[in-house]
């Protein structure tokens, strides 16, 4: 027996569950959300070590779907650091009150599907229970930590962080000698800071990364008022945009392999100076999909890591060789290369040295023990799926979802899985998700569930789930999309390759936000073509690939 009952349940209190709450309040549904955290803010909430700030600008990255909100919003910065964007998360939960419709310091532990009633019972660590009609997963892509399986971590004498779960009291490194494993994104960012800290920093370095500079500052009132002037502009191009943001430098209508050197560098110097994710990712309409145009542009980025570093044995060991530019998660940075040139740091390249072990004393490789005080580990995410598959969810027949996806990820439109009636992910696997900016894709997705919700309401009818064959068109055209490009030729987090066992899939969708929102919309108005409503259905009868050639770059039909 439920302790209450809700027509839906939220997972999370980030940017995907506030705004979920608010639109089902606005129409008519009765919804509680459930929150491990203290407070909102999802990603922001948990994330607070050194550095920690979006690598969207702040302005994009944001909820549009109020304009007052939006007016009365000031970014202080270019690239908007943790603490703002807490701030700003914590002043939507307030402007809208929302905190009163959700719980707190609670993690849901399972979530089993009720055949007879056509409901979910859902349960938490707090021994409370609640049955619901709907069950909204908002629980984020990047928010399982992945800890090493290092042998001996656990007899380490000093002090353990890692960046995706940081004491909300900070840390203070004065005076101490600190390793860092790991130079992804949050290593990136945290590396400057920890450096001018410590004592001794230690970068325990396995791949390096493609990085460009942020090109930070601070807004100004004219910043404001040119964004103002332009706001709904740029809202729309990027909901119809390929990455979810508006390009703040247009592509190249020359494709990369097309181009002189000296046009490529003209291009790229004017990039580099911009600063930024978007204008690199779409400089060119075909370093996306051949791996010799990307080469092009990675060759332009180890030139300037060369220039940046001084030291060149170093330089070249920061300068990623072995998969395409962008394959991986692209990052930008403030000062991380110029950090390498303090006399207190050094770098150790785990490919040549692979960590042994963790003592008492610090990290021992092949080649030495390092002996430190502090370690911090800067080792990702169990992406896309990690927070999904750690709740006992259960569908059909007691089927649960881990098991459903033990053998890669299948879902339709990344938004539903058969077996799991009237389960909703957000930004799931088979969305564009990661490969976008968040906001615009998650408000795309809540407008989409909290649609079919309705219409589910005014047919009268108890279910929506996808149909067996759904999935299996869904995930045929996810991998044949993802085949097109050079994503596929790194060993990245999208594809699960960080985490020891987890089958080789490519999780996010790259059919592009425009042509994922038009599939999307032509689904609901064909009557939801692809999905079962009280069981009855039709196999999805549209053309995926029509909708994503007509505003994919041409480079990718010639892939």
């Amino acid at each position: 027996m439920a302790d209450q009952e809700f027509d839906a349940i939220i997972v999370g209190a980030g940017f995907s569950g506030l705004y979920m709450l608010h639109k089902l309040r606005a129409l008519g549904f009765s919804a509680h959300a459930i929150e491990a955290g203290h407070d909102v803010g999802g990603t922001w909430y948990w994330n607070r070590y050194p550095g920690a700030r979006c690598d969207i600008e702040s302005v994009e990255y944001s909820y549009s779907f109020d304009k007052d909100l939006e007016a009365d919003w000031d970014w202080s910065e270019r690239y908007a650091a943790q603490p703002e964007i807490l701030r700003y998360l914590q002043h939507v939960a307030e402007r809208f009150d929302l905190r009163r419709d959700i719980e707190f310091e609670t993690r849901v532990t399972a979530a089993h599907w009720q055949e007879d009633a056509h409901r979910w019972l859902v349960e938490t660590d707090r021994g409370r229970s609640y049955s619901a009609r709907f069950v909204i997963a908002a629980t984020g892509c990047l928010s399982s930590f992945n800890r090493p399986d290092i042998p001996g971590l656990d007899s380490f004498a000093g002090e353990i962080y890692a960046t995706g779960t940081w004491p909300h009291e900070g840390v203070d490194f004065t005076g101490k000698r600190v390793a860092v494993i790991g130079t992804g994104s949050s290593a990136i960012q945290s590396i400057p800071l920890i450096a001018k800290q410590a004592k001794q920093l230690t970068v325990f370095q396995r791949t390096p990364n493609y990085v460009v500079p942020a090109q930070n500052h601070a807004l100004s009132d004219e910043h404001w008022r040119d964004y103002r002037a332009g706001y709904s502009g740029l809202r729309q191009n990027a909901r119809v945009s390929q990455f979810g943001a508006a390009l703040p430098l247009p592509m190249s209508p020359k494709p990369a392999l097309e181009s002189t050197q000296d046009e490529l560098e003209e291009d790229l110097e004017k990039r580099w100076a911009y600063g930024g994710l978007p204008g690199f990712i779409g400089a060119f309409p075909d370093t996306l999909f051949e791996t010799a145009a990307a080469d092009l542009v990675g060759e332009f980025v180890r030139g300037k890591i060369r220039e940046r570093v001084k030291d060149p044995v170093v330089a070249e060991l920061l300068c990623p060789r072995d998969y395409p530019f962008a394959s991986k998660r692209l990052c930008v940075d403030i000062d991380y290369f110029e950090t390498y040139n303090r006399d207190n740091v050094r770098l150790v390249d785990l490919n040549a040295t692979p960590i042994e072990a963790v003592t008492a004393d610090g990290v021992k490789t092949s080649a030495e023990l390092v002996e430190v005080d502090a370690i911090v580990l800067a080792t990702g995410f169990d992406a896309m799926t990690g927070a999904l598959t750690r709740i006992d969810i259960r569908g059909r027949e007691g089927v649960t979802l881990k098991d459903k996806w033990a053998e890669g990820t299948k879902t339709y439109l990344g938004l539903m899985n058969r077996g799991f009636p009237n389960l909703f992910t957000i930004t799931g696997p088979g969305s564009p998700s990661v490969m976008s900016n968040m906001p615009t894709s998650i408000e795309q997705h809540v407008d989409w569930v909290s649609q079919a919700m309705v219409d589910l309401r005014d047919r009268g009818a108890s279910t929506i789930e996808p149909l067996a064959e759904s999935e299996e068109v869904w995930t045929a055209h996810n991998g044949e999309i993802a085949d097109l490009t050079v994503f596929v030729h790194a060993n990245n987090w999208y594809l699960g390759a960080n985490i020891p066992g987890k089958p080789r899939v490519f999780m996010p969708y790259l059919g592009g936000v425009g042509a994922y929102r038009n599939i999307c919309d032509e689904v609901r108005e064909s009557g939801y073509s692809g999905f079962a409503i009280d069981g009855q259905g039709r196999p999805a009868d549209i053309d995926f690939m029509d909708h994503v050639m007509r505003l994919m770059p041409q480079s990718a039909e010639a892939a």
